[in-house]
């Protein structure tokens, strides 16, 4: 009689996981379906074409420096390649798309000049032919294109505080553990760098920067959050945020990228920390890169104050950097023994991922995805073993006067 009721419920439960598995595939087969896309025009006018499976609503925004057209929809599944992308035709110089947040998707259009959208319609499907939805853009004056920018602010303004932020903590919080901020670079509608053989920056680093949370988490001895855990955009004000409303102790960016210059010579890790100029040309090149990131994404771009008028503000971020430099050399001497590094490991330059005044941060290059040895490493459980191992020795290290002294608290 028992072997018949666990029968039941063996054939129970395997119906249920049947059922769930059944609600997901449904879910996925709900989202619309954007299966090709096509751009036809002049400089005059430009009519940009979407096959649809179904009605789509978009709202449409523009951004400035550089000209943008950004189109928000809900999320969809984009059924084709991003190296089919239609590009340098008429108004439109190049465009991109991908998950913005969870349950939207981004299209962000780069214009060749100023422009406006001068209809949008849905062709239903007729014969043979899909559905379709079309956008006209027409050539526009600077102050046209202005007033268009003005025009579609609210919306971007309403979608940036609807945007998930940590929760803010109270500065007088008695912390525990030390508290870091794991932060894989890109993702969503931002790849990242693409390696020789198609490997994705955006998949690569949330990858390791797991493997890396995992490992620091034996123990017990850090408080750990990552600013993102899936394939969601997060713009880069966004992330120095994470690290500030947590108060975090330590903040990590976590890259993979690509070098246009000296693609075969370029290898090996990096330790990035933030400076005003840039230690060498790679690092300004890399920082010019990493920087674009809300420009790839289509995010508006807050203007930064040049100055520091806050003397304990400027005290506070020269120490700050300090840290920051310490931790970075801290990390260098330990991967130095693990994995292969770059020449002049520890470099400078003015990422603003970096630029919490009150968080040390570093950024660390896995490697470079333009080289197709490093591209391989990156893929390899074995070498990403080895280099998480490294890396949570070298956060131990740093922390282990402080973890010290509350061990030690106690007896005293």
């Amino acid at each position: 009689m028992a072997a018949v009721k666990l029968c039941l419920v063996a054939v129970a439960t395997a119906v249920a996981i049947l059922q769930l598995a059944s609600a997901v595939a449904n879910a996925a087969e709900d989202k619309p379906l954007i299966s090709a896309a096509r751009v036809a025009g002049d400089q005059d006018r430009t009519r940009i074409v979407l096959e649809v499976d179904q009605q789509l609503t978009p709202t449409i925004s523009a951004l400035g420096s550089p000209y943008r057209l950004i189109l928000d929809l809900p999320e969809v599944t984009f059924g084709f390649q991003s190296s089919s992308n239609p590009a340098g035709k008429g108004l439109v110089s190049d465009w991109r798309f991908g998950l913005f947040a969870v349950g939207k998707s981004r299209v962000v259009v780069d214009l060749a000049a100023p422009a406006r959208v001068d209809k949008t319609l849905f062709l239903p499907s007729v014969d043979d032919q899909p559905s379709r939805l079309v956008i006209d853009l027409v050539r526009a004056s600077e102050q046209e294109f202005t007033e268009f920018v003005t025009a579609s602010r609210p919306s971007r303004t309403a979608a940036k505080k609807a945007a998930p932020k940590a929760d803010r903590l109270s500065a007088e919080r008695a912390k525990d553990k030390p508290v870091i901020v794991l932060d894989p670079g890109h993702g969503g509608i931002d790849n990242g760098a693409i390696g020789v053989a198609g490997t994705l920056e955006k998949a690569i680093v949330l990858e390791f920067t797991k493997l890396l949370r995992d490992k620091l988490a034996e123990g017990d001895r850090y408080e750990i959050h990552l600013t993102r855990e899936d394939d969601t955009f997060i713009p880069l004000g966004d992330r120095v945020q994470i690290g500030h409303d947590l108060a975090a102790d330590l903040f990590i960016s976590i890259h993979a990228d690509s070098v246009r210059r000296g693609q075969k010579f370029a290898r090996g890790a990096t330790v990035y920390t933030l400076s005003n100029k840039a230690s060498d040309r790679l690092a300004e090149e890399l920082a010019t890169t990493e920087n674009m990131s809300d420009v790839i994404a289509g995010v508006e771009l807050d203007e930064e104050p040049t100055e520091v008028t806050d003397i304990l503000l400027d005290l506070a971020r020269r120490e700050t950097r300090s840290f920051s430099v310490y931790f970075a050399k801290t990390l260098v001497d330990e991967l130095q023994s693990a994995v292969r590094l770059i020449n002049n490991p520890h470099r400078s330059a003015g990422f603003r991922v970096l630029k919490a005044h009150d968080v040390p941060s570093v950024l660390v290059e896995l490697g470079y995805l333009s080289n197709a040895h490093d591209e391989k490493l990156l893929i390899s459980e074995e070498w990403r073993e080895r280099m998480a191992s490294a890396m949570a020795e070298a956060i131990h290290g740093f922390f282990r006067p402080r973890l010290a002294g509350r061990k030690a608290a106690p007896s005293q």
